[in-house]
């Protein structure tokens, strides 16, 4: 029996470890457990812990990190999956597989920052990804697709029916999903644009988990809690919806701005519009290049499956122009899914648990 950890820094790691779960479960052989570090806050903690019961899964939990650290260490993992360094090389032993599924595939330069030697095998969601990174020296990797997206094709059409009915969507509208970061974000240029979309449209808003935990981005979710509250035809989805997946089903078009989602979204063949329209802190205002130095430019200049904007009164008319040509970018998005995702079969998951399989400490 082989003991699997899947160490999550945050909730919203949680739908790449999933289906890599899920596919666990189908094999003989394997203890799964989780954990997650000892913070002040437990709402996450305690979320996480909830879905572990759920799926039977053993939860390691400690009164302080450092004892959850040792506790994690004297279990000897034979494999253990992060979704990005953080302490990994406090928790592994010299015989553990560490298994690094990052969990986000967007614009910024983190993806190739955040990277140890220590990490055996490295899940790469794409070959031209995994040709840069081999270009760059790193040999640990797996070219698998992301695992996230494999629920696209195996969530269940009961589940995404109760969300339906659970957001009371208008069935006279479109529905538009905005999914923005929370730096550099889009979010407060596009606050009084989404209010007046909602006039025509169903906006669901999905914020990043920063924009409800962290004290620097707290007042983006009070901005947009205000603004679902006064308008019906809002639904800002609450910070314990952690899983993402259900609402691409149910949207017609999204927006974003250098969020994963503009990647995530490919698979489901409709309309996406890029904001690049930002409220920069005072110190990248006046140090752009300190800026532009967190993205990946030249990911960021290749995207040519999405309508850009760079002013924020743009916004509507692109998003009622790309309604009503829904195919218009289609061969181009078509493309953009095999350039960014590899192979979109849903069996991502089962191409790295073959590897791990495969492996040879």
């Amino acid at each position: 029996m082989k003991k699997i950890l899947f160490e999550t820094h945050h909730l919203y790691y949680w739908p790449n470890y999933l289906p890599v779960i899920e596919e666990l479960k189908k094999r003989n052989g394997y203890l799964i457990e989780a954990s997650m570090p000892v913070r002040s806050s437990k709402i996450e903690f305690n979320a996480l812990k909830k879905m572990c019961n759920t799926l039977n899964i053993k939860f390691i939990e400690s009164g302080s990190e450092i004892n959850r650290i040792r506790k994690i260490k004297s279990e000897g993992y034979d494999v253990i999956i992060v979704g990005n360094v953080g302490q990994l090389n406090k928790l592994v032993n010299n015989n553990t597989i560490a298994v690094m599924v990052y969990h986000g595939i967007g614009l910024k330069q983190s993806y190739y920052n955040d990277i140890d030697d220590r990490i055996n095998l490295r899940a790469v969601e794409s070959s031209g990804r995994y040709k840069e990174l081999r270009r760059l020296g790193h040999n640990n990797l797996v070219l698998t697709g992301f695992t996230k997206l494999d629920r696209l094709k195996t969530i269940n059409k009961s589940e995404i029916k109760v969300v339906r009915e659970k957001l009371d969507l208008s069935t006279n509208q479109k529905t538009v999903l905005f999914a923005p970061s929370f730096y550099p974000t889009s979010l407060e240029l596009l606050y009084n644009e989404i209010k007046v979309l909602s006039k025509e449209c169903n906006v669901i808003i999905k914020l990043h988990a920063f924009s409800w935990e962290q004290s620097r981005y707290k007042y983006q979710s009070k901005m947009y809690k205000k603004l679902s509250n006064e308008n019906k035809s809002i639904t800002l989805l609450d910070n314990n919806i952690y899983d993402i997946i259900p609402y691409y089903k149910l949207a017609d078009l999204l927006i974003s701005d250098i969020s994963s989602t503009l990647f995530e979204f490919l698979p489901m063949d409709r309309p996406i519009i890029q904001a690049s329209c930002f409220k920069l802190r005072f110190k990248h205002r006046i140090f752009n290049k300190r800026f532009i130095r967190k993205l990946d430019l030249t990911r960021l200049t290749n995207i040519d499956f999405s309508y850009k904007i760079d002013n924020p009164s743009d916004l509507l008319s692109r998003v009622f122009y790309a309604l009503e040509n829904p195919k218009e970018m289609a061969d181009k998005r078509k493309i953009a899914l095999v350039d960014y995702l590899y192979s979109f079969d849903g069996k991502a998951s089962s191409r790295l648990i073959d590897s791990i399989e495969d492996y040879k400490n």
